[in-house]
């Protein structure tokens, strides 16, 4: 076995090391914000400039992206075992750097689909990697509290970003107004980086040295082929957590490349079209400042469920709505679920996974959960084609709630566990 030194003004714990988690706070902003760039205005650039009528290529850009997120957490979570957090980061940021420009410029929609792929790289990469540093910083107490904050400052950007695109394509048009903020956001974070972020790999070390030596001698024997069907399959509960993730995801990706068509179809205008865009990730981001601390106290399990059972609800009311009060609820339910379900699904994968192969784990988790973007927007754009857009949206409502359904009856309690 390897024995790692470990410096000895380290200590677990957010009070101990606010200042660096308060800047990958920052710096997952940042991360969001390239996102949320796309989540208004790309549905509308594919019908607007390039003349798109078939809803599975419009959503083509969602294929790319989720695959490529994925995988890029799969390798990020790997890699950050191996090489250490920072240099991760880093490569990730390097990807961002031309996302914007490919949009802008783009001749093409292939540009875009491209664009989504460097994108995916970026967000694999970058959150993932944050994600885990975070947990590395914060130790076994403050898991829940840790991710509600990462996943808020993420998704609370998204918001953001989402609105401040929709706006400006409103009042200059969908190219190349809206993209413009990407430039800097992707500089800032590559920055910040560089110049100020500092590799966390001995955090986990140090919290793997403080259990028992019998559980650390069992579990630095897993290989990466044991981890990835122990987090896919063989652990129930981390079974039942990675399909939840998928699920959610996947009808994220719906409301992503969906909701805008499916509401330029009942005449809503852009500026409203942006607030209900901006809307949900502004309560999923807000909600989760709550909710992360919320599952430290109570348990990860009936979150999760609850959760997906709003999400369902929520596209329950999107799906029957008529009027924009009604779509606002919706997206107000959807993004209260999201938020019950996304920090806990975090913290429930570190109560299992060992710390010596907890980055591996995550990014196990983080494969299935964004291959969701790519399933769902399949999924919904070969639905839409055949039979309508509400009927994708209704069938999507429907895996939620089979989603959480699952989680019920095969998930395990895990707020105190260590496998």
């Amino acid at each position: 076995m390897t024995v790692t030194t470990i410096p000895t003004s380290i200590q677990l714990g957010l009070k101990n090391n606010w200042r660096q988690f308060t800047l990958l706070l920052l710096i997952n902003g940042f991360v969001g914000a390239m996102i949320g760039l796309e989540r208004t205005v790309l549905p509308l650039i594919a019908e607007e400039d390039f003349g798109l009528a078939s809803r599975t290529l419009i959503l083509s850009f969602l294929v790319s992206f989720g695959i490529v997120k994925a995988f890029s957490n799969l390798f990020a979570g790997r890699l950050g075992d191996k090489v250490g957090r920072k240099r991760v980061l880093t490569a990730g940021w390097l990807a961002a750097l031309p996302v914007p420009f490919l949009i802008i410029l783009a001749p093409s929609w292939g540009w875009v689909v491209f664009a989504n792929v460097l994108l995916g790289i970026n967000q694999g990469f970058c959150w993932s990697t944050t994600v885990i540093m975070k947990i590395d910083l914060v130790g076994p107490k403050q898991r829940g509290l840790a991710m509600g904050l990462n996943e808020s400052a993420g998704y609370l950007a998204v918001s953001v970003s989402a609105l401040l695109t929709g706006y400006l394509a409103a009042t200059y048009g969908v190219r190349p107004y809206p993209f413009i903020p990407g430039i800097l956001f992707a500089l800032l974070g590559l920055f910040l980086t560089l110049f100020f972020v500092r590799e966390t790999k001995a955090y986990s070390q140090l919290e793997a040295d403080a259990l028992p030596d019998d559980a650390n001698n069992h579990e630095e024997q897993l290989s990466f082929r044991q981890i990835f069907w122990l987090t896919s399959w063989r652990d129930r509960s981390l079974f039942a957590i990675s399909q939840a993730g998928l699920v959610n995801n996947l009808n994220d990706g719906m409301i992503w490349g969906l909701l805008p068509l499916f509401l330029i179809g009942y005449g809503v205008p852009l500026p409203r079209i942006a607030v209900l865009a901006a809307l949900y990730p502004a309560v999923w981001g807000i909600s989760q400042l709550g909710t992360g601390a919320l599952s430290d106290r109570v348990g990860r399990k009936w979150l999760i469920v609850g959760g997906m059972w709003l999400q369902a609800a929520g596209i329950g009311l999107v799906l029957l709505g008529r009027a924009f009060p009604t779509w606002l609820t919706g997206v107000f339910l959807l993004g209260l679920g999201t938020a019950l379900v996304y920090p806990t699904l975090l913290a429930a994968i570190s109560d299992v996974a060992h710390p010596t192969w907890r980055s591996t784990a995550v990014g196990v988790y983080r494969l299935w959960r964004d291959l969701g973007y790519a399933v769902g927007a399949l999924t919904a754009g070969i639905i839409a084609d055949a039979l309508g857009i509400p009927a994708a949206i209704a069938a999507i409502g429907g895996l939620t709630l089979l989603s959480g359904l699952i989680v019920a009856a095969v998930m395990r309690e895990t707020l105190t566990e260590q496998l």
